[in-house]
């Protein structure tokens, strides 16, 4: 395993030790996990959490500038906030570093992600392999942070001749708006002309997307897999069978990168594995598992 020195990361210029932050999405539960374990990580290495909780565009830059009086030792962001985050960190906090978990590249920052792009075409193979024939893909919003996982999807399934038939934007990463996106699918799509498996960007979306199957009826059956496997996925409501990454190397890398000044090219932490259920199965099958009760797991 070999370290390499970012010479991009400028010194620390503080001792503070409180590190900032930022997301717009702490209700979410996939950030929740991730801030779980991003404090405690912190919390062992002696450092203090500060919450940047951004409402929207207009006070992101109001507390950034709060965050600087504070003389913080760096900046952590858990989710996309606006499009010109990353300069406005930048300009008001130029001797701050700064790091992004969760995201897909960005040549100008210092990102920590899952390879979206392997999961996504991991994914696609999993539903060609169920014999599927029309595919879907859910995100939520058009500008996604996770443009690799839809591209990876779709380069699987490809490879097999096949395309997505169909994106679905639910318009944010809310349970009730993928409720709504599937609703209305379902409703103006012929039943024979119908996607029969979906990949959603995130399990929150795979929730809602679900639900909206169950409670359309008509015969309806879309295989779902999602992606965090947040603790919900595992529930008997959803038997999701979702995505899980490494959040705990992820962090680990990241914080290594911010406070240490190098990183682990080694790709680790990029791992992650499906965590199968019965959610991305056929219909016939899944109802077989769930009267025996039986389930899959990796």
């Amino acid at each position: 395993m070999m370290n390499h020195t970012l010479q991009q990361m400028p010194p620390k210029q503080s001792s503070s030790h409180i590190i900032g932050v930022v997301s717009d999405q702490f209700t979410h539960p996939a950030s929740l996990k991730l801030l779980n374990e991003l404090t405690r990580q912190l919390d062992k290495r002696g450092f203090i959490t500060l919450l940047l909780n951004v409402d929207s565009p207009e006070n992101y830059s109001s507390l950034l500038v709060n965050a600087g009086r504070l003389q913080i030792d760096g900046l952590v962001f858990l989710a996309t906030v606006c499009s010109e985050e990353l300069n406005l960190a930048a300009a008001q906090l130029p001797s701050v570093p700064a790091v992004y978990l969760c995201r897909s590249e960005d040549a100008d920052a210092q990102v920590v992600s899952a390879d979206d792009y392997y999961a996504g075409a991991e994914i696609g193979r999993l539903l060609v392999g169920q014999g599927f024939q029309r595919f879907g893909y859910m995100k939520g919003r058009d500008d996604s942070s996770h443009q690799r996982r839809m591209e990876g999807y779709a380069a699987s399934l490809a490879s097999a001749n096949i395309i997505v038939d169909q994106l679905l934007v639910a318009g944010s990463n809310d349970r009730e708006l993928a409720y709504q996106a599937m609703m209305r699918y379902l409703k103006q799509a012929r039943a024979s002309e119908r996607i029969n498996a979906l990949f959603c960007e995130n399990d929150l979306l795979a929730f809602g997307a679900m639900q909206a199957v169950r409670d359309f009826g008509q015969g309806a059956h879309i295989a779902v897999v999602g992606f965090d496997d947040v603790d919900e996925a595992r529930s008997s409501t959803w038997h999701l069978t979702s995505w899980a990454q490494r959040q705990d190397l992820q962090i680990t890398e990241a914080l290594n990168r911010l406070l240490d000044n190098r990183a682990d090219r080694s790709g680790a932490w990029q791992q992650g594995e499906l965590q199968i259920r019965h959610s991305h199965l056929g219909k016939t099958v899944q109802g077989e598992m769930s009267k025996c009760g039986c389930a899959s797991r990796h």
